[in-house]
Formats: C-alpha cells, structure tokens, sequence
C-alpha cells in the first residue's frame, strides 16, 4: 500500500481507485530511488526496491585527473556535459586538486553543450552558461546538431556518465575533431548482490508486475547477474511475457530491444513522465473485469475492486483470482489451479482448496462468484 504522500488516482477506467493499486513494481536504479519509489507509491504500487549497481567517484583516479590536466594544457573549443552528478563531481575533483578555478575558466572559454535540463542546472550553479541543449534530452540529438557544423580540428572534451561513449566519440573522431574523454565516475555491481538476485527471482515467478530501469548499464547488470544464476532464459522469458519493463528512454531500453524485449518509454525522460506511462500501461495490459453473481470485479494485481471498493489480496489468493477470471466461467481442476499458482508457494491440492476459502472470505459477499464444481475443480460464476 502507498507508504507516503497522497495518491494519485487513475481514471483508466473511471474506478476513482489509484491507477498501479496491487501492482508490484521493480527499481533498479541507484540514484534517485527514493524519488522514484516515492512517485510509484502515490499512485498506489507496491515498491521492491534493488539498485543494479552503484556509483564509483573518481576523485583520486588518475585518469580523471590526466583528462582535467589535458583540458587545461592547449586550447578547449567545445565541452559536453551529459550529467549533472558527473558535471559537478569533475569540478569537485578539480577543487581537490587545486585545479578548479583554471577549469572554470577553461569551461568559460569554450562553448559549452549540455545534454538535458539537470545537467543544464549544474552548470548554471557553477557560474556558468551552455549553448546549446537538446530538446530531446538525448545525446543523439546532441549529436546530430554538432555534426552539422565543421568539427575538424576542435578540441572538444566529453564528459562520459559511467561507461564509455563510443558512438558519440567516435563519431566526433570522425568529424576530424581531437576528442578528451573525462571519466568522472563509474559504474560497478553493488557492494550487495542480494537484493538483485531476489529481483532476478520476482522476475522469474511472476512476484513483479513491472520493473523500472534509468540506465543502460543497471539493463545489462541485471541480465549479467540472472546470468550468473542460470536464470537468464527465464528472465528474458518473463520480460518478453508478462512482467513488463519500463525504460526511461531509447538508450537505457537498447540492451532489452536487442533480445527481443517489448519495451515501454514515455516521451519525455524524466521519472515523472515514466511513472505516469507505467500508470497508463499496466492497467491496459493487465486490468480484468468481469461480472459475476451480481457483481463487477476488477482484478488488477494483488487487488481487486468490487462493485468500486477496493480489496488487497495475499499473493496467493491473487494468483487463484488471476487464473479464475482469465477465462471466467471455466471451470479449472486443483491440479491446474496448483499448476497455475504453484510459483506462488502452492504445494499440494489440498493448499489450493484452503487457498479458494480464504479467496471467497476476502471478497465477502462477493465470494459466491467462486463456485465449487464437484469433482472438476473451481470456476467463475458468470451469467
């Protein structure tokens, strides 16, 4: 249930009931995880939260330094500030080294590009201006503005944001320009790999409704851990099935379109726009209503709204909900209803008729919907 703030409700289906009530979402991002989780649950998700990695600074990394130094030496025509933690982190390590005033300077000097509006900030609060920013807030669109001018000869700095950018480097090598990369931190796996690898597991066994991701590198630490525990298939499985993934943007979604992965990325890449697509997305794909011995079950998640009120389910019960209405009126066996829900923790048919009970208590007078079949099973009364 929603941990914090006011909700937010959804109107998809004009129920007055928060849009992501009963679904459970997965955060892989390190920085502004509590910013995301915070969003997610005012429109009533539950969060698990698992950073797929952390962020290394480079204050004392010799690379960081050669690269600030090569900026000071020589003249710098154009600099390319893709992040605002990455931005002002280089001039907090060039402050530690006593280098900072030289480097404003040569910021100051040179035509200054930024890659989105955090980043555009940075340097504000540095005392400094940019040129130019992408609409788009991406760096193809950056890039594609610089290659529309005569590059050849400049001397351009690119500020990476934890891993190398090889198109964009390259491509300015092309154009004839000397580019200095400026390594400001790095990505690594977390210190914990644990929380990742109970992610993996959510995946797998159908506990996540959708996970999140802000980043390439958090896409390609996830897969590398399921990999490492012989789980990859089945991860890709699940995000190819019924677990949906949600990337902030085209380049944190690449390493899933290429393994065939559909993906969901709101126009605009901000976390607040990648709430509200995931808000918009998960009830139109995984919303049921039905009717039945007179009344109208929404079922979206671990939740269910009858006749408009809302009731939470325990991850079993929700399991034998989900698979009574995906075909209401069906009537299904214990050994299906076990087949179907056992990744849930089912064990033996005789769990799945306590499991029934304890579903037909929770909706209350609306548990006559689930009718016994004498010696089939179990099944949705619809008219």
């Amino acid at each position: 249930m929603p941990s914090s703030g006011r909700p937010e409700f959804g109107d998809v289906a004009g129920t007055g009931v928060p849009a992501l009530l009963g679904f459970t979402v997965g955060i892989t991002a390190a920085r502004r995880r509590d910013e995301l989780a915070s969003l997610l649950e005012r429109r009533g998700a539950r969060v698990v939260q698992a950073p797929a990695l952390r962020i290394v600074p480079l204050a004392d990394d010799g690379k960081l330094l050669a690269a600030t130094r090569a900026c000071l030496t020589g003249r710098l025509d154009v600099v390319i500030a893709t992040t605002a933690i990455g931005f002002r982190g280089w001039l907090e390590a060039a402050e530690g080294w006593g280098l900072g005033d030289g480097l404003r300077d040569r910021l100051a000097q040179a035509r200054l590009f930024t890659r989105g509006p955090k980043v555009t900030g940075a340097v504000r609060a540095a005392g400094l201006s940019e040129c130019w920013s992408p609409r788009s807030e991406s760096g193809a669109e950056l890039m594609g503005h610089l290659l529309d001018t005569d590059l050849a000869g400049l001397r351009i700095a690119v500020q990476l944001h934890g891993e190398p950018l090889p198109d964009m480097v390259e491509g300015l090598r092309a154009a004839g320009a000397e580019v200095v990369e400026i390594p400001v931190y790095r990505w690594e796996p977390p210190e914990d790999l644990r929380p990742v690898r109970r992610m993996v597991e959510l995946i797998v066994t159908g506990g996540l409704s959708a996970v999140t991701f802000t980043s390439a590198p958090a896409v390609l630490s996830l897969l590398r851990t399921a990999r490492e525990a012989d789980r990859l298939d089945e991860t890709l499985a699940a995000l190819r099935g019924d677990v949906l993934a949600a990337c902030v943007g085209p380049v944190c979604a690449a390493p899933l379109v290429r393994e065939g992965i559909p993906v969901v990325t709101p126009e605009r890449y901000r976390l607040g726009a990648l709430v509200r697509t995931l808000s918009d997305e998960l009830p139109r794909r995984r919303v049921r209503t039905v009717e039945a011995a007179g009344h109208v079950l929404r079922v979206q998640g671990a939740a269910v709204i009858i006749n408009g009120e809302p009731v939470m389910l325990a991850p079993k019960t929700a399991a034998v909900l989900d698979a009574l209405t995906e075909r209401p009126g069906r009537v299904l066996s214990r050994a299906e209803l076990l087949r179907r829900t056992g990744t849930a923790g089912l064990t033996d048919e005789h769990a799945v008729e306590m499991t029934v009970a304890r579903l037909r208590t929770a909706l209350g007078p609306a548990g006559s919907a689930v009718q016994t079949v004498i010696k089939r099973g179990y099944r949705l009364a619809i008219a």
